[in-house]
């Protein structure tokens, strides 16, 4: 694939991103992109490498060495054909996939991985640009309709593959708009929210009807989804946040991370967010609790609402600048990473767990109580102790929580719908077999975070694509969708 010696003759390289003075002035995306020579010359550094571990380690199961071929050969037409046969919205995992195919990637043994994800983005922003995108209709319709509750990543693509073979399929999404956590919970200077319109443009054509503001088991009661549909996804997410139970929780100032990002990003679309709804970092001193993803989405945006300083902390110890590769590659290892957010000015502290948020009422918060910890391997396990003199206190009028989710919400929908949970309270639902992605109730499916637990956006597409072939097969008693 690609060019024999590429990998010799030519460097790695990859996107670069507007100086952080400027980007912080604004919400919109940020990166530079390659042009179009740059990119046939990463193309051509995939080597035939024999097994294509980039492809096992992409959930979604890319095609990925093809389609580089393809863009070396500047066939871009044709590698949006192979890109699009195994991901249904590449648009979006080129831009906020941490690309575990990379990790994956052969050249990766020596730290220069093909730009997978940057091709990725590239080859579906052209095809946007040339028109190739267009709606697949199906040829005929099989008049079974099929309900799908969660209009996530998971739902999205569920839905998608569903019209695509034919079957009614509407969609139901809680929220005003469309879209889950991509379109409130995710900043637009990761994500522009023009990306999944235009893919819900695609699929309404396809025949998907779109239905929000529509909350299941409120708005509308459970029964009539049995009663009108002829099988039910849940794809709803995993939406509980993990709380930390300490002194002081209740003081004005401690939030969810979900709590400050999705009022803050509908504003930015141009939603109206009543007053005692948002919440804003402008001239105070922000502590974000927890390293994830979610907690970098918490970094810049309080630093582009104005942010006095940003301080981010970690319970765990901090990770290795560079992994062992003979031991983790081609797995995605555990190293240390830093984000564009946490690059524009950010204080990271690692293995400090927090005693208590202090201030008063109504003042609010003031400070957090912290203390150092130490990990220790005892029996085959990690414990944490407390180290004695230690303790210190962050100044703080903003705390977010954004240590990850636990599991769905499972008050109303799930409980009135009497779906069995697995013992981390997720959706139980099998990933294979005869009943793949379906739960103890015959005709209703489960798909996406709210049955494997947090993940990845790709990981949720995939979910979504599998539970349809499922779904189809179910009602149809075979299915030519793509596993």
């Amino acid at each position: 694939m690609g060019k024999p010696t590429g990998f010799i003759e030519f460097e790695r390289r990859d996107r670069a991103y507007l100086p952080a003075g400027d980007r912080i002035r604004h919400f919109r995306e940020f990166v530079l992109d390659l042009s179009e020579e740059e990119l046939q010359d990463q193309g051509a550094r995939c080597m035939d490498c024999g097994i294509p571990y980039c492809q096992t380690g992409c959930p979604v199961n890319n095609i990925i060495p093809d389609w580089n071929d393809l863009v070396y050969r500047r066939d871009w037409k044709r590698a949006s054909e192979v890109l699009h046969s195994t991901n249904n919205f590449p648009d979006v995992t080129g831009r906020i996939c941490p690309a575990p195919c990379e990790a994956a990637c052969t050249l990766n043994i020596n730290d220069q991985p093909v730009t997978i994800k940057t091709i990725e983005q590239s080859i579906a922003d052209r095809a946007w640009k040339e028109g190739w995108i267009q709606p697949q209709i199906p040829i005929h319709r099989t008049g079974k309709y099929v309900a799908v509750v969660g209009s996530g990543p998971a739902g999205l693509a569920c839905a998608q593959q569903l019209a695509r073979a034919g079957h009614s399929v509407h969609l139901y999404e809680k929220q005003e708009r469309s879209g889950g956590l991509l379109r409130f919970g995710i900043p637009d200077f990761k994500l522009d929210k023009q990306v999944i319109d235009r893919r819900m443009a695609q699929m309404k054509a396809e025949g998907v009807k779109f239905h929000t503001g529509t909350h299941i088991g409120v708005d509308i009661p459970v029964s009539y989804l049995f009663e009108s549909f002829d099988a039910i996804v849940l794809t709803g997410g995993s939406e509980q946040p993990r709380d930390l139970d300490v002194e002081g929780r209740s003081l004005e100032g401690v939030h969810f991370a979900m709590d400050f990002l999705k009022p803050n990003n509908r504003r930015v679309q141009g939603n109206l967010v009543p007053v005692e709804e948002f919440v804003s970092a402008k001239d105070k001193h922000v502590v974000v609790i927890g390293g994830g993803d979610t907690g970098s989405d918490c970094i810049g945006t309080s630093i582009r609402q104005g942010a006095k300083t940003v301080t981010q902390i970690e319970i765990l110890s901090q990770p290795p600048e560079k992994e062992d590769k003979a031991l983790t590659w081609p797995n995605w290892p555990h190293k240390m990473r830093t984000s564009s957010s946490q690059e524009e000015g950010c204080v990271r502290i690692w293995d400090v767990k927090t005693r208590a948020f202090l201030g008063d009422n109504p003042g609010g918060l003031t400070a957090l109580n912290c203390v150092k910890v130490a990990w220790d391997h005892v029996d085959g396990q990690w414990k944490m102790r407390e180290i004695a003199g230690s303790e210190f206190e962050l100044e703080a009028g903003l705390a977010l929580l954004a240590m990850g989710f636990v599991h769905p919400v499972h008050e109303g929908l799930l409980e009135k719908m009497g779906v069995l949970r697995d013992n981390r309270g997720n959706v139980a639902a099998p990933v294979s077999g005869r009943n793949a992605y379906q739960t103890n109730i015959e005709k209703v499916f489960s798909a996406g975070d709210m049955r494997r637990g947090q993940s990845l956006v790709v990981w949720a597409i995939r979910e979504g694509r599998q539970c349809a072939r499922a779904v189809d097969r179910f009602l149809e008693g075979h299915s030519e969708l793509p596993e």
